[in-house]
């Protein structure tokens, strides 16, 4: 009986011991990758954001070799802002630029230096510090990530990244004993899927945004502060003692659109195994007082919230017109792929889940080539219609696409486009064209 008894007392410590996985062992190290990736004025949350994420990890005592920064850094003197060399995270809140480590900024914010940075590659990274991790076996990885989003991939500023190649990096990084346990934090529009592929049994924890929301409206500043997920976790981190909240409360307090996926159970683990050092002194928790009203706005609607607030009525509705146009000219290429097929009004209005990687990519990739991109502010609202394309591929219409609305109809009257033209038609197999523009 004694035996029995004590089997089981074992069973249960080891049950105890895998739910609440051990904090950090005592030569491990803290690394933190933090990105924002965006850029422009009326994305300043992304980059304030970034900003608040280094000094939460700063102030607890990660060193600045083991944070790895990339950010446009566009905010600080840009003529728009109103304190030249100060960015804030909330309304009446302090500089979160001052000290902030600026490993890649620029050009060099994209999405292979991000791999790069996560693979420990500093030799396939192009411009920038070069500063990469290099992290071991006994180290935690915390991975900030704010941007503007579409179904898979994460917006650059001019480039994209996409879930199956973050994934391919996680998965290097986990046969490399790149880390004990990585965590990501992933705030933009649909970024649930870029984890939906992610192992449980890797030591891999994220949580995501599935809808982003834009909070803080700033009159004098005239953009928005901050991203509702993001300000959650971090002033969360500012006011909670680390070494007592855990991932899981962070979770539950964030009160957004969020889905949390990979080994769950790291989620009992103490804030400050990610966001700071485990030998260093916890930061003083700081007094924030409460924002009565945030003024949630979906993300991908910011430029035109913006453009209400501060524009002319005659503007707006130009822009507004526009938007209209294309977003209509997107479902007339999905009517021309599909021919008016019955699963219409699914690719067209639900956001599927399931991925077929290369066949987005080749989408996204045309679109971009033949039609428009989302760099810059008057586009950047187009991300939320990739969703379409995304449902095209989910749905198995493969690469039989081409936007051919959103060609101009001078580009027709062109010797040089009509053969461009032709040839598209023959290599992706698309015979039916629709000849009203208006």
């Amino acid at each position: 009986m004694l035996t029995l008894t004590l089997a089981l007392l074992g069973l249960s410590i080891g049950l105890v011991a895998n739910a609440f996985p051990t904090q950090q062992s005592g030569n491990g190290k803290n690394w933190v990758v933090i990105v924002a990736g965006s850029n422009g004025w009326h994305n300043y949350r992304h980059q304030a954001g970034a900003c608040h994420a280094y000094q939460i990890v700063h102030k607890n005592g990660i060193p600045d070799k083991q944070i790895v920064v990339m950010m446009y850094d566009d905010l600080a003197t840009n003529k728009t802002n109103p304190t030249p060399g100060v960015v804030i995270n909330r309304p009446n809140g302090t500089d979160v630029y001052k000290g902030v480590p600026k490993d890649y900024t620029g050009d060099a914010v994209t999405p292979d230096n991000f791999l790069a940075v996560l693979k420990g590659d500093s030799a396939s990274t192009k411009q920038g510090s070069g500063k990469v991790l290099k992290s071991g076996p006994n180290d935690h990885v915390f991975v900030y990530i704010t941007a503007n989003g579409a179904p898979g991939l994460l917006a650059f500023p001019n480039d994209e990244l996409y879930a199956s190649d973050l994934m391919d990096v996680i998965i290097y990084m986990h046969k490399n004993r790149k880390y004990k346990k990585l965590v990501f934090y992933i705030d933009a529009c649909d970024s649930g899927l870029m984890m939906t592929k992610l192992p449980d049994d890797i030591n891999v924890y994220a949580t995501t945004a599935t809808n982003s929301y834009a909070c803080y409206y700033d009159e004098k500043r005239k953009t928005y502060l901050g991203d509702w997920y993001s300000v959650n976790w971090m002033e969360n981190s500012d006011v909670e003692d680390l070494s007592k909240e855990t991932l899981m409360r962070q979770f539950k307090i964030v009160q957004s659109h969020i889905m949390q996926f990979g080994n769950e159970t790291l989620a009992n683990m103490k804030v400050k195994a990610f966001q700071g050092n485990a030998n260093a002194r916890p930061a003083p928790p700081m007094t924030l007082q409460p924002v009565v009203e945030p003024g949630l706005i979906p993300s991908a609607d910011v430029p035109m919230a913006i453009l209400t607030r501060t524009s002319t009525a005659e503007a707006y509705l130009y822009q507004l017109k526009e938007i209209e146009q294309l977003t209509q000219k997107m479902r007339k290429v999905v009517q021309c792929v599909t021919g008016d097929n019955h699963e219409n009004p699914k690719i067209l209005s639900v956001k599927m889940d399931l991925m077929q990687n290369q066949c987005y990519k080749d989408a996204v990739s045309r679109y971009k080539k033949h039609c428009l991109t989302w760099f810059s502010t008057e586009h950047e609202y187009y991300l939320r219609d990739l969703y379409m394309l995304f449902n095209l591929c989910v749905s198995r219409y493969g690469t039989n696409w081409y936007c051919i609305h959103l060609i101009p109809p001078s580009f027709y009257t062109s010797p040089q486009g009509f053969r461009s033209i032709q040839f598209l038609f023959r290599k992706f197999h698309i015979f039916r064209i629709e000849d009203n523009w208006k």
